[in-house]
């Protein structure tokens, strides 16, 4: 499943997922505000409203994607979290470490939270020492 997210400004976007956040543009539109990213195995399409087709089933408003958080899972959380840092990019939940049962088992993730331009929220989540790796796509 790959997500695309509708957003107000996709050059804004574009800055926070592709130069704060890491993702690299597999292929873009930019005529029509379109954008499909990738980081590791995770992958988000952004477009912009008003450009091409929308798929709006009711009224918008922010914070965008109520109800759900985007989890990408990445190797080293640090250089993620330096540059969101650096850019005073405001975090919507500081880092933390957490275990998490799974089945019989548990695992350990080191994570953080932080909205992107339009609201959406999303969690970055690394596996701790010596842990399997866990992550959920929709809360």
């Amino acid at each position: 499943m790959v997500p695309e997210l509708a957003v107000t400004d996709s050059v804004a976007s574009l800055r926070f997922w592709v130069g704060l956040c890491g993702f690299e543009v597999v292929y873009d539109r930019p005529d029509e505000g379109f954008a499909y990213l990738r980081h590791g195995e995770s992958e988000v399409m952004i477009d912009q409203l008003g450009l091409g087709r929308d798929w709006v089933t009711g009224p918008l408003e922010y914070p965008l994607g109520r109800g759900v958080n985007f989890t990408v899972q990445v190797e080293a959380l640090d250089p993620v979290l330096a540059r969101l840092l650096e850019a005073e990019w405001l975090l919507f939940m500081a880092p933390e470490s957490k275990v998490y049962r799974t089945g019989d088992e548990t695992v350990t993730v080191r994570q953080f939270l932080v909205q992107d331009p339009d609201g959406y929220l999303v969690r970055f989540s690394e596996s701790a020492r010596g842990g399997a790796q866990v992550g959920f796509s929709a809360a």
